[in-house]
């Protein structure tokens, strides 16, 4: 059943508020009173909300409506997943157009729809910026048997249907990935390379181990739990299924301040205004889900304790090694440093595993964009209001500008649009989207581990997979034949993160007494002061329990980091598991791959023979690349100013985003090549014809200048580009020597060629 908040201040005219006794104490006490009688209203909704909610079929929190088009549990290899289309509301129109949008949701304990909870969200920017939406969820009870690479599989699938029901896209589909399904949807990326568009990362660890001393402390946690076989049990005492319960305790967990007193205190204290925000986000954060205890397993031991993916060491099970390098979409990175599940480090240390330097990733042939939030939290970036309408809506509107982009690495930096911008008609919205070159180096400046460090947390893999062994050898075998459903079930019921929620709900005989006299108070409320002294005292010693709480949570990450760190570093232990002295100076990152390593050989030989071959598109997209390098930025200028150009262009001369993405990519590879060749034979390209021709450098003149003036190196590079471009053309330069030859023939009276 579905209680409703009333408005702060209703009252009904029978029930006059009670009367003011000018009495500070009297007046605090009576408003303390009626407080805490709608506090316990609230937590009775929300029991109730909870009770509904998981009694539904396919719970969710989407604020926007779903077609199913895909049943994952029909597949050849079933899962729990499913991909529903979203049908966009009466006032927005989507343009078939334009590429879609495939929002994934986290399976990490919670339920599906974060990613399209409220109209502000990743979801509906999308829809606002005219991308037909589709979304990935999921069911609470998994498939019996599924397995990480089935979903991965599922996923790909899913990609492949929105890919045929629009044949007329610009582009292929982008995929956002939140937390937990971001990893998924890169090892889905992994498995088919070719697959899908642009890849969006919000929040999503990739290199589990990565962090910076003082932070981060859920890094630690399986070293201290002494590994995964606690994960084992958990599943063997839920008789084969893993509670996603026990993943939102390990979240609350880390900030106990919050948890414990700071969430209930911020309800209590704005009683009256903050009831529908805190009820729309618990109907979320308190709808746990399950997973089967062999996917919850493998994560814990390939993933968070063994560090695999990020360095290659995972197999899918016919043997083909996942490897993040095959990726061929630009991947974008969202992450922030107000964030401690996901630090930047976690979400960004996966390419220094990767590449050893900037220059192997252009290599590779590989976008990638990433941008660092100052201060959100883990669930603000992809839940946060503010954020959806400034990052994650220029992210929409700027994601074909990223798929355009050549191979590197860049920065994402969105700045306030202001009135001494140049060509501002250039840019849409009140922000403007850069994108800047960044080197490796950029990002060991945000912190990270050092060889002993890796060396600790390689100590702490090797005692997971001992401790796994011994229990797996010894007790397993006992707790699994202990363990019934109705046992299983027993534990989920009482399990503390999900007793909460339902012991205030109207199962309770005595909460529908709460339920009249929230009535009662709402019609007679009479709200404090602001200025009264007792309230201030409230706050104020609310102010303390908060501050003490957190000093008793650094304590305690302090002395667990301090432990861990003693532990693991031991060198008597980390012989004892098999590591030695040489492993802490070895390279941690992914192991070569020579096959891979000749193929890129192979594709720079093939585009240095083309380096002649092309025409006017090709020329063209080589003497902006070459104009712009020394900027080593881009911004959504450019990028509009190309669009502009194109619309310029007979029907017949347009190529598509893709053909034109290729382009980018192989002219920008070939000025890296040999710039000095690439630009002697640009005249080849160019047109014959001399009207054609000063089209042709007014439309590069017009892209090159989108950001306002040229200056210094820059200014220089045009220049040379307007002088080839003023040149003859060869063909017109052979034809008029072979001119005059004749006539200093004619002028000999002999058919001898003249000396050179």
């Amino acid at each position: 059943m579905q209680h409703e908040t009333k408005p702060a201040g209703a009252t009904e005219s029978a029930s006059p508020s009670l009367p003011a006794f000018n009495n500070p104490w009297t007046d605090y006490l009576i408003d303390a009173w009626q407080r805490a009688v709608l506090f316990l209203d609230v937590l009775r909704q929300r029991g109730n909300n909870y009770v509904e909610h998981n009694a539904r079929k396919v719970p969710n929190v989407l604020s926007f409506q779903a077609e199913l088009l895909i049943d994952g549990r029909k597949l050849e290899r079933p899962v729990n997943y499913g991909l529903v289309r979203i049908v966009p509301p009466a006032d927005i129109a989507t343009d078939p157009r334009r590429r879609p949008f495939i929002v994934f949701d986290p399976r990490a304990g919670h339920g599906p729809g974060i990613g399209g909870m409220k109209h502000d969200s990743e979801i509906g920017v999308a829809l606002k910026a005219g991308h037909p939406c589709y979304f990935v969820g999921f069911l609470p009870e998994p498939v019996p048997g599924q397995t990480i690479e089935d979903v991965c599989r599922a996923e790909a699938l899913f990609v492949e249907e929105v890919i045929t029901r629009h044949p007329e896209a610009q582009g292929k589909p982008c995929l956002i990935g939140n937390c937990q399904a971001g990893w998924q949807v890169m090892m889905m990326a992994a498995m088919n390379p070719d697959l899908p568009g642009p890849i969006m990362l919000a929040g999503s660890p990739l290199s589990y181990w990565a962090g910076v001393q003082g932070k981060s402390p859920m890094r630690y946690l399986g070293g201290l739990l002494g590994g995964t076989w606690l994960t084992a049990l958990s599943g063997d005492l839920g008789n084969g299924i893993f509670d996603g319960a026990n993943i939102v305790a390990n979240f609350e967990s880390l900030h106990p301040a919050n948890t414990l007193w700071q969430k209930p205190y911020n309800l209590y204290s704005k009683i009256d205004t903050e009831a529908p925000r805190f009820l729309e986000f618990e109907k979320w954060w308190g709808s746990p889900v399950l997973l089967n205890a062999e996917e919850m397993q493998a994560i814990a031991d390939q993933l968070f304790v063994g560090n695999k993916l990020s360095t290659g060491q995972l197999l899918t099970r016919d043997g083909v090694r996942v490897d993040l390098r095959n990726i061929q979409s630009p991947i974008i990175v969202f992450c922030s440093h107000g964030d401690d599940i996901t630090p930047p480090q976690q979400a960004l240390g996966w390419i220094l595993d990767l590449y050893d330097h900037e220059n192997d990733i252009v290599a590779a042939g590989q976008t990638i964009v990433y941008t660092v939030h100052q201060s959100i939290g883990h669930l603000g970036i992809f839940v946060s209001g503010k954020v959806a309408t400034k990052e994650h809506g220029e992210f929409a509107q700027c994601m074909d500008m990223i798929d355009l982009m050549p191979p590197g690495l860049y920065e994402a930096v969105i700045t306030t649009k202001d009135a001494d911008i140049e060509n501002s008609d250039l840019v849409k919205g009140e922000y403007l989207f850069s994108l800047e070159a960044r080197t490796l180096d950029d990002l060991r400046a945000l912190g990270g581990n050092t060889p002993e460090d890796d060396l600790r947390f390689e100590t702490a893999a090797r005692v997971s997979e001992i401790n796994l062994g011994l229990y797996q050898t010894h007790w397993a075998p006992l707790v699994r034949m202990m363990s019934t459903p109705e046992s299983a079930r027993l534990l989920r019921t009482v399990h503390p993160n999900r007793l909460r929620f339902g012991m205030f709900s109207d199962e309770n005989p005595y909460m529908p007494w709460i339920a009249a006299m929230a009535e009662a108070v709402r019609a007679r409320r009479a709200p404090v002061a602001a200025n009264n002294p007792f309230l201030a005292a409230e706050r104020t010693a609310a102010g303390w329990i908060h501050d003490g709480l957190e000093a008793w949570t650094k304590a305690r990450d302090d002395l667990q980091e301090a432990l861990f760190f003693h532990t693991y570093g031991d060198r008597g232990l980390q012989a004892a598991v098999g590591l030695g002295t040489e492993e802490a100076n070895r390279h941690r990152g992914v192991e070569r791959d020579l096959v891979r390593e000749a193929n890129i050989a192979r594709a720079q030989a093939e585009l240095a023979r083309q380096i002649d071959q092309g025409g006017p598109l090709e020329a063209a997209v080589r003497a902006m690349l070459y104009v712009r390098m020394p900027a080593r930025s881009a911004d959504e200028r450019g990028f509009a100013a190309v669009k502009e150009v194109a619309e310029t262009l007979p029907a017949k001369e347009r190529v598509g985003i893709e053909r034109f993405k290729k382009i980018m990519r192989d002219q920008f590879q070939i000025l890296i090549l040999d710039q000095d060749r690439a630009i002697a034979t640009l005249p080849r390209l160019l047109p014959k014809d001399a009207e054609e021709r000063a089209l042709w450098l007014s439309a590069v003149q017009r892209v090159c200048k989108a950001r306002g003036e040229l200056a210094g190196e820059m200014r220089h590079r045009l220049q040379q580009i307007e002088a080839i471009s003023a040149a003859k053309p060869p063909a017109e330069v052979r034809k008029e020597g072979k001119k005059k030859e004749l006539q200093i023939e004619d002028s000999h009276g002999t058919g001898a060629k003249p000396a050179a």
